[in-house]
């Protein structure tokens, strides 16, 4: 009875050191990344507005699903997002450090209730595509709010949401799993989850 226990549930890991050393790694360079970023993000903004400006949004997230897919445990993108979200913080941002904070809370609740039903066991390709795709909507609503999205209209925003969702998929879900097996097959991540597990 309790074997059957153990393989419908999951259990609570603690951290290795390798893994919180992995996160802030991940989280420090979305940091850089996102300096990076900014200025793209201005061009397509002149270029094509807020729709344009939609179609980068999965690389903003990638960090912290990618470490959700290496270490696998649960409360991963808690710890990474919020790592990620002071990171921001004291470098700066150019959305406010508010978002920084608010966003990380979005990403991490949508990413940890999806693994968390899915008892943190599959980490095939739907899966990350789903969830790459799900952390986009709640932020996005929060984010039409902080910074006046809402005088788009309405076919406006649905377009820039739709486009965004696809950005997650793609530039967050797929990328995440794309990096993840290339790490994997590097031997660089040995020690890690998803070097010894199976996808499910």
């Amino acid at each position: 009875m309790k074997e059957a226990g153990k393989k419908k549930g999951f259990s609570w890991s603690a951290f290795t050191t390798l893994d919180i050393v992995l996160m802030a790694m991940l989280a420090a360079a979305n940091a850089v990344l996102t300096v990076y970023i900014s200025p793209v993000n201005q061009a397509l903004n002149g270029i094509g507005g807020p729709i344009a400006t939609s179609t980068i949004t999965g690389l903003y997230m990638v960090y912290g699903l990618l470490a959700c897919y290496i270490i696998r445990k649960p409360g991963t993108a808690v710890i990474t997002f919020g790592i990620g979200a002071v990171v921001q913080a004291f470098m700066g941002t150019a959305y406010g450090i508010a978002s920084c904070f608010v966003a990380a809370g979005c990403y991490m609740v949508v990413a940890e209730t999806i693994f968390a039903v899915f008892r943190y066991r599959k980490w095939n390709l739907p899966v990350m595509l789903l969830v790459g795709g799900a952390m986009v909507p709640i932020w996005f609503f929060f984010a039409a709010r902080m910074f006046g999205y809402m005088k788009w209209g309405t076919d406006i925003l649905l377009i820039a949401l739709a486009v965004r969702i696809l950005s997650g998929i793609v530039l967050c879900g797929l990328l995440s799993k794309l990096l993840g097996d290339a790490l994997s097959r590097s031997g660089l991540l040995r020690r890690f989850a998803v070097h010894r597990g199976a996808e499910g």
